[in-house]
């Protein structure tokens, strides 16, 4: 079986991924190397960050390496705060702080106009190569939190098909149709294909 390292100490993303790669490969996380250092996310798209991860924990490990950028792009905002989504209500911002700020920005506007797209780059990088694959998801954005589970954005992204939060869908049925969870099965199929697994 072969090792890679997940590039985050995000337990909610671990967490997804596990529970979609399962046992066809050994999944080590930034967790494993206490001294690594910290990647600065500066670029101007999730697949530049997703790949300037992906690269920088190669080169530190030599292991086969995945890394993942996410963004919320909300259509009343031009599309913001896509690459900052983890930091819109500032660096050390909390998930409830982007939240809260988020809803701030969108108050007093109707559910047509809340409309938003969840985003995720997954980036692959070993000795030999360095590719993408992509995932996305459409909703709209609550006026107010639903649901117990989730994380970062997920009480306030309503998917319409399902009629229910994020954070009120369990996790298999979230990796089923959520923008992490197609770029998943994206990457899986890639691997595949190249006989990475």
């Amino acid at each position: 079986m072969k090792t890679y390292i997940l590039a985050t100490q995000n337990r909610d993303k671990i967490k997804e991924f596990k529970n979609k790669l399962g046992a066809a490969i050994c999944l080590k996380t930034l967790d494993d190397y206490p001294n690594i250092p910290d990647v600065l996310e500066d670029g101007t798209t999730l697949e530049e960050n997703a790949l300037k991860k992906a690269r920088e924990i190669n080169a530190f490990t030599g292991l086969p390496a995945i890394a993942d950028d996410t963004g919320l792009e909300v259509d009343a905002l031009d599309g913001a705060p896509g690459v900052y989504s983890s930091r819109f209500a500032g660096e050390s911002a909390s998930y409830q702080d982007n939240v809260i700020k988020l809803l701030n920005e969108l108050k007093g506007l109707k559910m047509e106009q809340r409309s938003a797209r969840f985003r995720t780059s997954i980036a692959f990088v070993d000795s030999r190569e360095a590719w993408s694959v992509h995932g996305s998801v459409e909703g709209f954005i609550l006026e107010h939190p639903k649901g117990e589970d989730g994380f970062g954005y997920d009480p306030v992204f309503y998917y319409e098909p399902l009629q229910k939060t994020f954070s009120e869908l369990d996790l298999d049925t979230k990796n089923t149709i959520s923008h992490r969870g197609k770029a998943i099965d994206a990457f899986i199929h890639k691997l595949k294909e190249l006989n990475q697994i």
